[in-house]
């Protein structure tokens, strides 16, 4: 196997990893990377490396946040199901959290099992991905001149309650039928209307793409049928590893920076990004 070919995957991964978190549509950057960096693969490989490579990215978010994810262990378990016994090992607001992810994640799931090779056959192309970022980048830059000067009602995952959670499921659902929404920038946005302050949003957003993405990427393995080559393999493990190291630091850097800033400035980059796609395939 050519060198250039894990390069590529390196590549790959970086824009995976910066682009999975920060809300400006990860499915966006790999359709321009791609016009200009074209992995010698498959077809059905080069669809699944596109998802699955999106499993770098999760293990950081479970290696960063393990202490919060955990349901298990009686150090630290503020809410023990019991005093004593095997109930003082279960952490039930951790529990509690899960079952909030678990709600929020059931429309985009049903949606997604019914609906993903037809929606990859007619959605997943340029126009409507530039589309999505320009109408998410504008809401964006609206929603927080709307919020300014509010203050939010939820300020802790504890505060989320079961309707709220199922609420940005459902914008997550729209993120799941129209590439170039950005899932993180479409729950995000959904969580600032209701009232959930930046952080909490992002945090959420974060735990969310855990089972989201597992999920994804398992329908995308069975349906490729881990058939792998030996370069397969190693180009696949190049872009998931990169996308796992680059993603540790996105994550500690979005979480530092809107305890001090807002989102408008993705909401511009989104439309600049939005307006060059279309510029680029217009022409191409």
């Amino acid at each position: 196997m050519e060198f250039i070919e894990i390069l590529k995957a390196v590549i790959l991964g970086i824009v995976e990893g910066i682009t999975e978190w920060l809300p400006v549509s990860s499915t966006g950057h790999m359709i321009l990377v791609d016009e200009f960096l074209k992995l010698k693969v498959s077809d059905d490989f080069k669809e699944m490396f596109e998802v699955v490579i999106q499993l770098g990215a999760i293990m950081a978010v479970v290696v960063i946040f393990w202490k919060k994810l955990w349901p298990f262990g009686k150090k630290n378990n503020v809410s023990p199901l019991k005093k004593e016994g095997i109930g003082s090992y279960i952490k039930t607001d951790i529990f509690q959290m899960w079952f909030k992810v678990l709600i929020a994640c059931i429309p985009a799931a049903v949606i997604g099992l019914i609906l993903d090779d037809w929606l990859n056959e007619h959605f997943y192309n340029p126009w409507v991905v530039s589309i999505a970022l320009i109408v998410f980048g504008i809401a964006f830059i609206i929603i927080e001149k709307w919020n300014k000067n509010r203050k939010p009602k939820v300020n802790t995952i504890a505060e989320l309650t079961y309707q709220a959670a199922l609420i940005i499921g459902l914008f997550q659902l729209i993120a799941a039928i129209f590439p170039g929404t950005s899932r993180s920038g479409a729950t995000i946005v959904g969580a600032l209307l209701i009232g959930i302050s930046r952080t909490v949003a992002a945090e959420f957003t974060f735990y969310l793409a855990v089972p989201v993405m597992f999920g994804a990427s398992l329908l995308k393995l069975v349906k490729f049928g881990f058939d792998f080559s030996t370069d397969e393999l190693v180009i696949l493990a190049s872009g998931m590893i990169t996308a796992f190291v680059v993603s540790v630091f996105v994550i500690k850097f979005l979480m530092d920076y809107i305890k001090k800033h807002d989102f408008t400035v993705f909401g511009w980059y989104r439309i600049v990004l939005g307006a060059l796609v279309i510029l680029y395939f217009s022409f191409a």
